[in-house]
């Protein structure tokens, strides 16, 4: 789903650099190096957490913690629950702080604050409702991805996808994130399909690509920015636009 059907770190940068313009009302501070500064700050909390190999293993990204609700049951969930108002606001006023700015209530208003802007920002790629009005009628669609469960499917309700989709595997659930062949197998199960008459589209060349060849699915890379394969992964094709996927039907 990230970055081949909603660009997911291009909102998440956006928003943050919004939100980093209004600090100008209070210090002087660029809005562009302080974003960087938050990914960076929220990357080094996220890491030092004694949860992080939790989150490692279905594929949260620290960005995405910064407005996770972490609904999933069982004691890692709870404790990211408990942990993240402090990991928020400590990203948000470190990075202040980086910039020379002392103000931890401005950072705790950030933190509060980014989770409500982020939710009302929802961006997909051009060529994805074109692309899935022209497959769903002949096709069973699903989605496999990576990260918590409930923050996957909010992204999607909010992009307005969830109808075009017979099944939504998340990885939060099945506690292990791709490219190992268990999501993938869950979707094949869901949506009754043999891995051999199923296409896996995605921008991920291990991710999706590889977890796909390793259920025995066939692998088709979606390259929009047209970046050089630096990888071992030989997919079984290569487009440039969810348009291009007809050949390959």
């Amino acid at each position: 789903m990230d970055e081949t059907l909603v660009q997911e770190r291009p909102t998440a940068e956006s928003v943050i650099r919004a939100l980093c313009l209004e600090t100008l009302q209070r210090h002087r501070v660029d809005a562009d190096p302080l974003k960087d500064a938050v990914f960076a700050e929220a990357r080094r909390l996220w890491y030092a957490f004694e949860a992080h190999p939790f989150c490692k293993r279905i594929g949260i990204s620290s960005w995405e913690g910064l407005w996770c609700r972490f609904e999933g049951p069982g004691p890692e969930f709870q404790r990211l629950r408990d942990w993240a108002p402090a990991y928020r606001r400590d990203a948000w006023t470190n990075a202040l702080a980086v910039h020379g700015v002392d103000d931890p209530d401005l950072g705790a208003e950030l933190a509060e604050r980014y989770p409500a802007e982020r939710r009302k920002v929802h961006r997909v790629f051009p060529d994805v409702l074109p692309a899935l009005e022209t497959l769903i009628p002949d096709f069973r669609l699903a989605i496999v991805t990576n990260g918590d469960s409930g923050l996957q499917r909010e992204k999607l309700a909010g992009a307005g996808l969830t109808s075009y989709f017979d099944a939504v595997v998340v990885s939060g659930d099945v506690g292990v994130r791709k490219p190992d062949p268990a999501p993938f197998r869950q979707a094949l199960a869901l949506t009754r399909c043999a891995p051999n008459e199923t296409i896996v589209v995605g921008d991920g060349l291990e991710s999706d690509v590889l977890g796909a060849q390793r259920a025995g699915m066939c692998g088709i890379w979606i390259n929009r920015p047209g970046k050089e394969n630096d990888t071992d992964v030989v997919p079984a094709g290569e487009i440039g636009s969810l348009l291009e996927i007809t050949p390959f039907l």
